[in-house]
């Protein structure tokens, strides 16, 4: 099978283990049957920008061209750092972008990897952004109705825990056997007080079983600019990885707006 993808974020959906699926040009394939074939990837040279989808020599961020780089909404400061976010201002580089995506419930959740991180998700996105992260098992903390609040919970709770993944840990599959329900507990007693009114009393653990058939202790990341063609054995899917025979990974969500052919074999 042989197919041309202008790559894009998996799309995933809560199974046991989790379903992920890739965007072709003809259809969208369902990867977890894969998992044990050949598979060959080759880059073309050609990428497009995920926002405008104009052509560009190269991309910035996860896949824009350089205006929209600086210049969209979806790669404003406080994508990465909610904390700054002013859309419940009627402010930011789109306040009509903002309305939509930020000034919506939002929610801060604890995610269980490789060790306990701190993280901030819109409301609809969950459980997909734990997937996305690789996450093990994760909890909701809080949930505040727009997203500088979601920011200003994390910057409180980061002085005692972190808020990013380990990404090599996690696709080794280390996980720390820390428990959340007593993580949640602590959490919320370091919180400062003015924003306790927004924990929650929801105490289900959500578990994700990744689509594996074997981890590995090394991991070597594929940079398609650097090493255009690649040809190996897929393993499994964690994360927005493909996990390749001998601890080769590929960072799909990474190489976002790539034009690449792939078959498999």
């Amino acid at each position: 099978m042989k197919t041309t993808a202008k790559l894009e974020k998996m799309r995933t959906n809560y199974n046991h283990p989790i379903d992920y699926f890739l965007l072709t040009e003809n259809e969208e394939i369902h990867l977890n049957n894969k998992i044990g074939s050949q598979l060959r990837l080759n880059f073309n040279g050609e990428i497009y920008c995920v926002n405008c989808d104009k052509k560009t020599k190269k991309a910035f961020g996860q896949g824009f061209c350089y205006p929209c780089f600086m210049n969209s909404p979806e790669n404003a400061e406080c994508i990465i750092r909610p904390e700054l976010c002013k859309g419940h201002l009627g402010e930011g580089r789109d306040p009509e972008w903002e309305k939509m995506h930020h000034v919506q419930p939002h929610t801060v959740y604890l995610a269980l990897s490789s060790g306990i991180k701190v993280g901030v998700t819109r409301d609809t996105q969950i459980p997909t952004r734990w997937i996305d992260q690789g996450a093990s098992k994760a909890i909701v903390l809080a949930e505040v109705p727009y997203r500088q609040l979601a920011g200003a919970i994390e910057v409180d709770l980061k002085n005692f825990m972190g808020d990013k993944t380990n990404w090599q840990a996690m696709l080794k599959n280390i996980v720390s056997p820390l428990d959340l329900l007593e993580e949640k507990t602590k959490a919320g007693n370091n919180l400062t007080e003015s924003l306790k009114q927004y924990l929650t009393i929801n105490s289900k653990i959500v578990e994700l079983i990744y689509p594996v058939e074997q981890y590995t202790v090394k991991v070597t990341s594929i940079n398609l600019e650097k090493n255009p063609n690649y040809e190996g054995v897929l393993k499994g899917i964690k994360g927005q990885y493909l996990i390749f025979e001998n601890g080769v990974v590929f960072n799909v969500r990474n190489h976002s707006g790539y034009k690449i052919e792939m078959s498999f074999e």
